[in-house]
């Protein structure tokens, strides 16, 4: 009991910890920028804000929402890819995995050169519906044959629907060459030139899914089990998954749906977070929410340096995180497979 009660205690200090390093990151991201600004300033902008001074405007409306919408869309990110990993029971899983990005892209694209869309506020609900459409599509393909969905046929699906959306988008940007200019940053990936307006459509979906994420840790502890070990428990495996699905569509969804295609969070935090605090859920998604956070936040601040003036996208900066680990995870599960053997 005493053991349970220290693990317990160091996971909670650990996520403390987390809370306190995501604070840092979440005041670094606003303090440092392109436009040299003291901290002294930062902190006079909210405590008394004048609309007079350009540092202040600055940070209220552009570096403020910057890094709300980079904590909460790595939060999100992370979260979806701990609940894909857990519900395709494979180590490479990630919100990507469904389709989410590259379906949102595709609809993002066909809208930008067939329809006269233009606005954000537009963009928002076409690549949100995007990621619904596609991640239901494979979500059908995935459940289809007498043995239900399984791992693999999820997977498969998956990646048939990621091939084929972004097959389209390329086929859509070659017939369309003025479009490619119009998306070309969102397709990267970016947190840049937001304001609150953009997440108050989407707020709504990214709470509710976060609050269903923490919900479902436990049947997500015994779903990670087994199939059979799961239905054996008396659980209802069918009603979980589509819980799981739902969930991810709209953390996912709705965070590509404002910010553009953002990889490898999903895949890099939840493994992070396992070997943390191990393999349960109750506290594998709070530390994925957290660390995904701080990653998408740092990667941010990063963004704006290492071209500067310029700025590279949020995206390349999580790719060049996130290929090395996937290179390492996916070498490490086949030497598992070939021990195995």
């Amino acid at each position: 009991m005493k053991a349970l009660l220290h693990r317990t205690f160091l996971k909670a200090l650990g996520l403390g910890g987390g809370i306190f390093l995501l604070a840092i990151s979440f005041l670094s991201s606003i303090a440092f920028g392109t436009t040299d600004i003291s901290l002294q300033t930062t902190a006079e902008s909210f405590i008394r804000y004048d609309a007079a001074s350009n540092d202040h405007v600055i940070i209220r409306t552009t570096r403020l929402p910057r890094a709300v919408f980079a904590a909460l869309i790595g939060g999100n990110l992370a979260v979806a890819g701990a609940l894909m990993q857990a519900l395709t029971r494979n180590p490479l899983a990630s919100p990507s995995i469904f389709g989410i990005n590259s379906g949102a892209v595709f609809f993002v694209v066909l809208a930008i050169t067939m329809l006269p869309v233009s606005s954000i506020d537009q963009l928002i609900w076409v690549a949100f519906a995007g990621a619904g459409v596609s991640a239901l599509i494979v979500y059908f393909l995935g459940s289809l044959g007498r043995d239900g969905m399984t791992p693999f046929k999820i997977v498969l699906a998956g990646s048939a629907m990621t091939a084929l959306f972004s097959s389209f988008t390329q086929g859509m940007l070659v017939l369309n060459e003025a479009g490619l200019q119009n998306v070309l940053f969102w397709l990267a990936g970016s947190v840049a030139g937001k304001d609150m307006d953009n997440l108050i459509p989407v707020l709504p979906y990214m709470l509710v899914a976060g609050f269903a994420a923490l919900m479902l840790a436990r049947p997500v502890n015994i779903l990670a089990s087994g199939e059979d070990i799961a239905k054996g428990l008396g659980q209802r495996t069918v009603t979980v998954k589509i819980a799981i699905a739902v969930t991810v569509v709209l953390l996912a969804g709705s965070s590509v749906a404002v910010a553009g295609s953002i990889g490898f969070v999903g895949l890099v935090i939840p493994h992070i977070a396992r070997f943390l605090v191990g393999v349960d859920y109750r506290w594998i998604i709070p530390y994925s929410a957290v660390l995904g956070a701080i990653l998408l936040l740092l990667a941010d601040i990063a963004a704006r340096f290492l071209v500067m003036p310029g700025e590279m996208p949020l995206g390349v900066m999580t790719g060049l995180i996130g290929v090395p680990f996937f290179i390492y995870i996916a070498r490490k599960g086949f030497r598992s497979k070939e021990g195995a053997q």
